[in-house]
C-alpha cells in the first residue's frame, strides 16, 4: 500500500471530485484515478462510489479513511523529525483563522514564527463559516491548528487553549432612543431587531446564550460573516449590534452603550486532541501559548 494512494483517496473523500483532488495535489487527474484503482485492487473493495454528477466515500472507504489519516499523520512525522534533524525546522503548517481577529495579532505572531522558522511554509486561511467550521476542519485533519472563538466546553476531538477575551458593548445609530441611555440591560432589548454574525461564530454564539438564559427572545434580521462591517449595517438603520469592543473602534456618528449584562467574547486557540502534532506545529502553538495563554485550568482546556 503506498502512501501516496493513500493521500489521493483522502483527498477526493475531502473534495468529493477526482478534478478538485488532482488541483490540490498538483498532479494529473488520471493520476489519481489510476492511484485510487490501484489501492481499491489491492484492499479488495471500492473504497469511492463514482456517478457521473457526484463522488461519495463507500461504506468501506469510510472504514479505512480514519487510517489513512492516521498513515499519513504518521509519516509526515517522521518526515519531518528527520528533516528537522538534519535541516533545523520544516514542514508545512496549515492555520486557520476567522475573517476578523482583533483579540491578538495574528499576522505579527506568523511573521515572528516565520523569521524564527523560515524552513516551515505557513498556510493560512480565513473560514467565512465562523469557528465551528474552523473547529470541523482541525477535527477533519483539513487544518493543524485554528484561532477561535468558542465559548462553552469544548467539542469533541479538539483541545482549546483560551488566549483572551474581549467585552462586547451595543452599538445604535446616534438618532437610535438608546442612544443617549449610556448603559443598557438585555431586558431593554428585546423590541427591537439586530444585525449579528451567522449561527455558530463565536459572537453570535455569546449572545445566543445570554438572552436565552434570561428567558428571552430577540429578532435577528441580517446574519453578516464579516463582523468589521455590521456597524455600517447598523449605521444605515437595519438594526442594532452586540459587538466585541475591537470592532468597534471607529464607529463615527454611531452611539456605543455598555451592557450591564456582562457579555464576553473569548479567542482560542484549537488543536487536535486525538494526533500528535508535527514538529512545526507543536512549536507555532508554543510560540502561541508563551505570547497570549491565560492559563485557564478548566478540564477539556489548556
Amino acid at each position: 500500500m503506498e502512501l501516496r494512494h493513500l493521500e489521493y483517496f483522502v483527498s477526493v473523500a475531502e473534495e468529493r471530485s477526482f478534478t478538485a483532488a488532482a488541483a490540490r495535489l498538483h498532479v494529473v487527474q488520471s493520476a489519481v484515478s489510476a492511484g485510487i484503482k490501484a489501492l481499491e485492487r489491492e484492499v479488495g473493495v471500492t473504497l469511492l462510489d463514482r456517478t457521473s454528477r457526484r463522488v461519495e466515500v463507500s461504506d468501506a472507504g469510510r472504514v479505512l479513511l480514519p487510517h489513512a489519516y492516521r498513515t499519513l499523520d504518521a509519516a509526515r512525522v517522521g518526515r519531518d523529525a528527520l528533516a528537522d534533524a538534519r535541516h533545523g525546522l520544516r514542514g508545512t503548517i496549515r492555520v486557520g483563522t476567522m475573517i476578523s481577529v482583533g483579540v491578538i495579532d495574528v499576522p505579527g505572531l506568523l511573521g515572528d514564527f516565520h523569521r524564527r522558522h523560515p524552513g516551515v511554509v505557513l498556510q493560512l486561511s480565513a473560514a467565512p463559516s465562523g469557528s465551528r467550521g474552523l473547529v470541523e476542519a482541525v477535527v477533519e485533519r483539513r487544518l493543524d491548528l485554528a484561532f477561535v472563538s468558542l465559548p462553552g466546553d469544548p467539542p469533541p476531538g479538539v483541545v482549546l487553549t483560551e488566549l483572551g477575551r474581549e467585552p462586547m458593548d451595543l452599538v445604535v445609530p446616534g438618532d437610535h432612543p438608546l442612544a443617549g441611555a449610556g448603559s443598557v440591560s438585555l431586558t431593554d432589548l428585546t423590541d427591537f431587531a439586530f444585525i449579528d454574525s451567522p449561527p455558530g461564530f463565536g459572537n453570535r454564539v455569546v449572545v445566543d446564550r445570554a438572552f436565552s438564559a434570561l428567558g428571552l427572545s430577540r429578532r435577528v434580521t441580517a446574519d453578516v460573516a464579516d463582523i468589521a462591517t455590521v456597524t455600517d449595517y447598523v449605521r444605515n438603520g437595519l438594526g442594532i449590534a452586540l459587538l466585541p469592543r475591537f470592532a468597534l473602534t471607529d464607529v463615527g456618528s454611531l452611539a456605543v452603550l455598555e451592557v450591564s449584562d456582562p457579555l464576553e467574547w473569548p479567542m482560542s486557540l484549537a488543536t487536535p486532541a486525538d494526533r500528535t502534532p508535527t514538529a512545526a506545529a507543536a512549536a507555532l502553538a508554543g510560540l502561541i501559548r508563551d505570547s497570549y495563554a491565560q492559563g485557564l485550568d478548566r478540564p477539556g482546556r489548556a
